[in-house]
């Protein structure tokens, strides 16, 4: 006995947009982006779920985490979380849970539960509870945004001891 099916893929893509599954699964992934032959990031996850089948918000789902560590020259800044969603046609990526973003060359850290990141602006904000280290100040508050390197910050609700200038 002989069995046979066929499918088009554009079938086979509706059918998992349908059931909310994803179009692919990727387990200990390590992915480097390059730009005019330059790597400017990496990215390292145990789990990656590629939902990038659904028409109007695609996207990629990192549900064990996430590391992202970028280079700007000779600077580096490194991303982590424990839940990650990248949504591709903003460029928005939402990292939650013990989101901690270091500058290893300012030596600066920003940790909080939950944080937007514009990767077209390179541009974090966040609305929840976060601590800012500095080589001068911890700072605490609830809001924040900054530029990817955490340069140019803007701390809403803040407490702590703060060296100004002025």
């Amino acid at each position: 006995m002989l069995f046979s099916c066929s499918n088009n893929t554009q079938e086979v893509r509706d059918f998992l947009a349908s059931k909310n599954l994803p179009i692919g699964v990727a387990k200990d992934a390590f992915h480097v982006y390059k730009d005019s032959g330059r790597i400017t990031s990496k990215l390292i996850t145990p789990l990656l779920r590629d939902f990038s089948n659904r028409k109007q918000h695609p996207y990629n789902e990192f549900p064990k985490g996430i590391k992202i560590i970028n280079f700007e020259g000779k600077d580096s800044v490194t991303i982590t979380g424990n839940y990650a969603l990248s949504y591709s046609k903003t460029s928005i990526s939402e990292i939650t849970g013990n989101v901690v973003v270091l500058n290893h060359k300012e030596q600066s850290k920003l940790e909080t539960e939950h944080l937007l990141w514009d990767q077209n602006t390179k541009y974090f904000f966040s609305e929840a509870a976060f601590t800012l280290t500095t080589l001068k100040d911890t700072i605490y508050g609830v809001g924040f945004e900054s530029k990817e390197d955490l340069s140019m910050h803007l701390a809403k609700k803040t407490t702590g001891k703060l060296e100004t200038t002025e």
